[in-house]
């Protein structure tokens, strides 16, 4: 099963935006900003700093690395949309890495020890994007969109940890629903490139003519339709 030795990660789906190179087990160069809008601005700056830091061409890459979301529904589309591109002009392969695992990565096996895992992320509207990851990280549910409220009885019982950038819009019902056994994770709350990197680097590469991953919507983008004429 033949993996990526040197892969270009992008992150542009949540509340940040991020690249970053891997090669040969290692981060060889990575940029990361926090920001709610700009990404469009911003990917593409940030690809060609790491690119020139970590001295590669892009023909020495093998694949292109991207969350798949969920998140901002232009953030997801930038990611997807920069990262195809990359590829097809390079002729590599793209693998896509939930916004989810790639928050979850983060959190430490010490935290993760005995407790399962709920990586909650601001959908930027009432609900949060949920989904629950055993001790090994492997997933124990599907990812969903659930108002805060609905959480509590929707989360495993047992000791848990959170993680991401919902949790501040979840903790105050949930510590009052469970008691004390919720852990609130030290882990930075954004996914980022370079977690996505090392995620994607344990891929088995796609076959050639394979299709390109697909993004991970939870809900429809907030689109205002025009009104219609008026009547008379």
């Amino acid at each position: 099963m033949a993996t990526a030795r040197r892969l270009l990660a992008l992150d542009a789906a949540g509340s940040a935006c991020s690249a970053a190179v891997w090669a040969d087990g290692y981060v060889l160069a990575r940029r990361f900003e926090a920001m709610r809008r700009g990404q469009s601005e911003r990917l593409v700056p940030m690809i060609q700093a790491v690119m020139v830091e970590a001295g590669l061409d892009y023909v020495a890459l093998e694949a292109i690395a991207v969350t798949l979301g969920p998140g901002g529904f232009t953030g997801v589309r930038i990611g997807l949309a920069t990262a195809r591109g990359l590829a097809l002009a390079c002729g590599r392969p793209v693998l896509g890495v939930s916004s989810f695992a790639a928050v979850g990565a983060a959190v430490t096996a010490e935290e993760r020890r005995g407790r399962r895992l709920a990586v909650l992320l601001d959908a930027k509207r009432a609900d949060l994007y949920v989904q629950v990851f055993g001790a090994d990280l492997a997933p124990l549910s599907e990812p969903a969109s659930l108002p805060p409220e609905d959480l509590a009885g929707r989360l495993p019982v047992g000791p848990l940890v959170l993680a991401g950038d919902g949790v501040d819009q979840a903790y105050r019902e949930l510590a009052e629903a469970r008691g004390g056994d919720l852990l609130v994770s030290a882990a930075p709350r954004h996914s980022d490139a370079a977690r996505v990197a090392e995620l994607a680097a344990i891929l088995p590469l796609p076959l050639p003519d394979a299709r390109a991953p697909e993004p991970l919507y939870l809900r429809p983008p907030d689109v205002t339709l025009p009104a219609g004429p008026r009547r008379s």
